[in-house]
């Protein structure tokens, strides 16, 4: 059979933190809707241009502050514009030989999110009791909410599904189903998913698979056997930490060694083949300081990605990147890494 290779796998993406490139605010105060696609549809001819063929956008979807706290899955983020607004921009984009992936951020919901609200509301009498992990009226949080929950890391602002709960599960997909009749996405990347439970990403990759044939599932991975997402029941890709570790720190100690062997160890894992184990490989990302702000010597930049783009994977530049821009925590906050730029 000689069948098409499916376009996530020769796909080289562009990875996007809308809140920030947009300028928008950082709290999701206001009542109206800002329309800001515009800005990020001024990017587009740049991506094709820089020869990518897939975006990855962050979060989307209405949230409290910086888009992993959902307020609402079924609507675009005020800051960012309306569900008009994204439409017509995955629509620029597939016009352009662009594919869209968004964020699904299923692991957890923010405190606004219309089943935790229920549950301060209703408190033993909320049919959504169900829906989070841990909910204890015997305790309290540091909200004062007279109950205690499971959080993300403990950050309270982040309250951990169930999704053991098959009313959660059947939630969720039907919110996929909706993105994808809506929007017309093209994969979704799963924030999480080494917390997320195995039985929901089976019915995702499902339920995905059936309503559009190459839909992609790359899954946020930090650590760990990467097989266990990445399989024919599962992800179809997951997040490359170990090889992001390597590149830099390999160039800047110039220990090849290192590089060499993560290689080694990701073609063993995918057992002695690496088409069987398609990751997603970056310098940087949203999460982690840039990669001209960890290399030590910049003539280096060109050697990372080369490495990137002829090691085997999915390449991937963060907005910003290829013109070398810098970014470092500061304060334990992520901002600087999610800058606000004008093209």
């Amino acid at each position: 059979t000689n069948k098409m290779a499916p376009w996530y796998e020769e796909a080289e993406f562009y990875h996007i933190y809308p809140i920030g490139l947009t300028g928008a605010p950082r709290k999701n105060e206001s009542e109206e809707t800002v329309h800001r696609f515009s800005t990020l549809e001024q990017w587009l001819p740049h991506i094709a241009d820089l020869g990518c063929t897939a975006i990855y956008i962050g979060p989307l979807f209405e949230s409290t502050t910086h888009g992993y706290d959902t307020k609402d899955y079924k609507q675009v983020d005020r800051r960012l514009g309306d569900n008009a607004d994204f439409a017509a921009y995955v629509k620029k984009a597939h016009e352009l030989g662009i594919k869209v992936v968004v964020d699904g951020v299923f692991n957890h919901t923010g405190r606004e999110f219309f089943a935790f609200r229920d549950i301060q509301e209703k408190r033993e009498q909320s049919p959504y009791c169900g829906w989070y992990k841990g909910i204890w009226f015997g305790g309290n949080t540091c909200y004062n909410d007279g109950f205690s929950y499971e959080a993300w890391r403990n950050c309270f602002e982040l309250v951990n599904l169930n999704l053991q709960n098959q009313q959660v599960r059947d939630y969720l997909l039907d919110v996929i189903d909706f993105w994808i009749d809506e929007f017309d996405i093209d994969g979704i990347r799963l924030d999480c998913a080494d917390c997320l439970d195995f039985g929901f990403m089976e019915q995702m990759r499902a339920r995905t698979s059936a309503k559009k044939q190459d839909f992609w599932l790359m899954g946020e991975v930090i650590h760990g056997e990467y097989t266990r997402w990445v399989n024919s029941e599962t992800l179809h890709s997951v997040t490359n930490y170990n090889l992001n570790k390597a590149l830099w720190s390999g160039c800047n100690e110039h220990n090849f060694f290192e590089i060499a062997h993560t290689v080694k160890r990701l073609y063993d894992m995918g057992g002695c083949h690496y088409r069987n184990l398609e990751l997603y490989s970056f310098a940087d990302n949203h999460d982690v300081e840039r990669i001209a702000s960890k290399i030590i010597n910049k003539d280096h930049l060109g050697v990372i990605y080369t490495l990137m783009y002829t090691l085997p994977g999915i390449p991937s530049i963060y907005y910003g990147s290829e013109f070398g821009i810098e970014g470092k925590k500061e304060q334990g906050s992520d901002a600087s890494l999610r800058p606000h730029l004008e093209l």
